[in-house]
């Protein structure tokens, strides 16, 4: 290779590498400027003396929303949502989207072209709320599980991981006397763990963000879970909701809504790196075959 092409490959990729850090800066700044705020004094907010680290760091905030918001209620109520919301609707998707994969199912083609439309046609609000309703679900935390237990894309993805599983496979073990239930549990799912994986996320993180169907569905507000307390912090600022806590002065409204946001956001970013691989691996696999 020439010397000047030499020259011009390493220009190249510096220049490459510069602008990279410059996007990663730009992406990384308002997560450091919300943990810089969280953990700054109210004397620092109130002059403005913010820019990438906290010049006097203090847990004041922290201790606030831990103990007079009622945020650590709402983790919990998040917590159950997740983890028993997310294996309903495993359990349905994947049964669901087995039969789906399956041949010569009577009906099948038809179900799944019904799957299909309901990703270009929702039902309205009101006559969810009403569905919701008429079963007694108001006020209680099946109405943020039952009503969203199949999600039309997550199914169609396993459905599709699903058909990648070679026909033989299954015919084998049909010879040898087992059943539907028992393929599906011995062979079909530990061979599509990535695509359960990715789908399980998808689930997961639903449940955690989701708050508009339970300002709509739940009027106790002891049955809010930690999205709608984040929400009300944001909107309405820390003393709406919080309980005075004895000799301790309320820290500012901003450091409170930036502690809500680091502790909202902590579970999922300690999450998500575990499940990254099968997450890509899940989605593209599941894509290939129609």
């Amino acid at each position: 290779m020439m010397p000047w092409m030499e020259k011009q490959s390493f220009l190249s990729r510096w220049s490459l590498r510069a602008i990279m850090l410059v996007l990663a800066i730009l992406v990384l700044f308002p997560f450091i400027y919300i943990l810089a705020v969280s953990f700054s004094n109210s004397a620092d907010v109130a002059d403005g003396k913010l820019i990438i680290f906290p010049l006097h760091p203090t847990l004041d905030a922290y201790n606030w929303v831990l103990q007079g918001t009622g945020f650590v209620q709402g983790l919990e109520i998040s917590i159950f949502l997740v983890v028993v919301g997310t294996a309903f609707n495993m359990l349905l998707t994947a049964t669901m989207a087995y039969a789906l994969s399956r041949k010569g199912i009577p009906g099948g083609k038809v179900a799944l072209w019904l799957v299909l439309l309901t990703l270009l046609i929702t039902p309205g609000l009101i006559t969810k709320y009403l569905v919701v309703r008429q079963f007694g679900l108001i006020d209680t935390l099946w109405s943020l599980i039952i009503p969203s237990a199949i999600m039309p894309f997550n199914l169609v993805v396993l459905r599709q991981f699903f058909l990648t599983i070679p026909e033989e496979l299954i015919d084998s073990a049909r010879l040898d006397g087992a059943n539907d239930l028992r393929i599906l549990w011995n062979i079909v799912l530990p061979l599509s763990k990535a695509a359960l994986a990715a789908i399980a996320l998808f689930y997961a993180v639903a449940h955690w963000n989701d708050f508009f169907e339970a300002t709509i569905y739940l009027n106790n507000g002891q049955l809010y879970p930690a999205s709608v307390i984040l929400r009300l912090l944001v909107l309405q600022g820390g003393q709406p909701i919080s309980q005075a806590l004895p000799g301790q002065t309320p820290p500012p409204d901003l450091t409170i809504q930036m502690a809500v946001v680091v502790l909202a956001t902590l579970p999922i970013l300690l999450v998500y790196p575990f499940l990254q691989k099968y997450f890509s691996k899940g989605v593209l696999t599941g894509s290939i075959k129609g």
